[in-house]
């Protein structure tokens, strides 16, 4: 989807997104050709590859430059289950960007639905909603159950909320970072 020029100029912008947002300086504006669409991106933000916030938006995006600068700044310090990151993390940043594809709904019963490294996960019931994204089942080793409910527990669901009316989305991601 994305080419590996666009990819390097996105991380670069999400990285110094960062740094302007813990070192209270202004945005960058770094120039990326060519408006990028996406179907939604989130942005990971680790410090010494432990996470330290991870934020972004399902929503379509026109162009991804402006949305990958928001969500990396936002992940730095508004990730409400982490303190705002400190400049004196900065030299142990790692980034993470995801572009959603678009979302499809499941029958999470179906066992060839999910497939664990390929698929992202949404959950929601009423106004609950959890996200998580592809990379998290295959880093935490989950089965396809557990990436479900664990999902209904991002969601603020109880874990087998799937199996009591909640609807279940899929999506693929493409993931590049440091």
């Amino acid at each position: 989807m994305l080419t590996e020029s666009s990819r390097q100029r996105l991380l670069l912008l999400a990285r110094e997104s960062v740094a302007a947002r813990v070192c209270k300086r202004p945005s960058p504006l770094l120039p990326i050709a060519n408006p990028l669409p996406a179907s939604g991106v989130f942005v990971t933000v680790k410090h010494r590859g432990m996470l330290r916030g991870c934020l972004g938006t399902l929503e379509p995006v026109e162009d991804l430059a402006p949305e990958v600068a928001r969500c990396a700044a936002d992940a730095a310090s508004q990730d409400p289950r982490f303190k705002p990151m400190t400049p004196d993390e900065l030299p142990d940043l790692s980034v993470d960007v995801s572009v959603l594809g678009p979302l499809e709904a499941i029958d999470p019963r179906d066992a060839t639905a999910i497939v664990i490294g390929e698929h992202g996960l949404v959950v929601e019931q009423g106004r609950y909603r959890g996200v998580l994204l592809p990379q998290v089942a295959s880093e935490r080793k989950w089965t396809r159950e557990q990436f479900i409910r664990q999902t209904c527990v991002k969601a603020s669901l109880a874990p087998d909320a799937w199996e009591h009316g909640a609807i279940v989305y899929r999506f693929s991601a493409e993931v590049f970072g440091d």
